[in-house]
């Protein structure tokens, strides 16, 4: 179980962090789609970093909520990878990436109850093939068809029913709490602290006043980080990590975020200790 701050790990640091892991980060994330396909040196340089340092995993084409069949396959060579690298934590997007045919994008599920059943179902599908937990994150989306529910009952409801894990995304929450008018507060008050597994952090743009677009490729903005303090305070310090998918800085730049991190998440256990 990783603790700490966290970075989001590509290919281009792999030499890097083999030379030696930066201090400020005390785990990593991988996204299984990036390194399935390959074997020989670049695979073993990567078993090389997960036999000494925690690495969990963060998908991309689950497609936990599509109307396609759940590509059996594909969760088996997931289940292999975790396997080969000891690692026990696979987290997925609440959302749909496939119709017939990968869409190359991340599909709002419409927030109804059927679509809640669809999706529990599928869940415990690929839990009893992986062996762990799945663990789902709350996306940023751009538009709800035929919603019934609200988001926050729907993602509850799917975590409850579903017996699995939260990846809390405390920029997703801003990011639709702007695009779709909603107290960014309330929301996270009213995730499960329990079901909290991780959490991810990262920047976005803005696309106009009422319009941000979730894109990974900025500095986290102070609202969000203040959310993140927030979201420490009221379910607990739990561990955290940087996403940065492109406009990627040299690594000094970037542990200076997840120094900031681990700067919040010491001063909320200090706060919990003088309580």
């Amino acid at each position: 179980m990783p603790c700490g701050a966290g970075l989001g790990f590509k290919r281009r640091m792999l030499d890097d962090v083999l030379s030696g892991k930066p201090s400020a980060v005390d785990f990593f994330e991988v996204a299984p789609e990036n390194w399935i396909p390959f074997g020989g040196k670049l695979s073993k340089k990567l078993r090389s970093l997960t036999e000494k340092h925690p690495f969990i995993t963060h998908g991309l084409s689950l497609s936990i909520g599509s109307l396609d069949p759940l590509d059996v396959d594909f969760v088996k060579r997931v289940k292999s990878f975790l396997d080969e690298h000891n690692i026990q934590i696979y987290s997925e997007h609440l959302s749909y990436c496939s119709s017939d045919g990968h869409l190359y994008d991340l599909m709002p599920i419409p927030f109804t109850e059927e679509a809640v059943k669809h999706v529990v179902g599928r869940v415990k599908h690929v839990q009893d093939i992986i062996e762990r937990p799945l663990v789902l994150e709350n996306v940023s989306y751009y538009a709800a068809p035929g919603q019934q529910l609200k988001e926050l009952e729907f993602v509850n409801a799917v975590l409850s029913e579903a017996d699995c894990g939260l990846l809390l995304d405390v920029n997703n929450i801003y990011v639709n709490s702007i695009n779709h008018g909603y107290d960014a507060l309330e929301y996270l008050q009213g995730l499960p602290s329990e079901r909290i597994v991780y959490g991810h952090i990262a920047g976005h743009y803005d696309e106009a006043e009422d319009l941000i677009i979730d894109t990974h490729g900025a500095d986290v903005i102070d609202p969000v980080w203040a959310l993140l303090q927030q979201a420490y305070a009221h379910h607990g310090v739990f561990p955290t990590l940087l996403e940065r998918d492109f406009n990627i800085p040299p690594m000094p730049e970037l542990c200076v975020e997840v120094e900031k991190i681990a700067e919040f998440q010491r001063q909320s256990l200090t706060a919990e200790q003088r309580a």
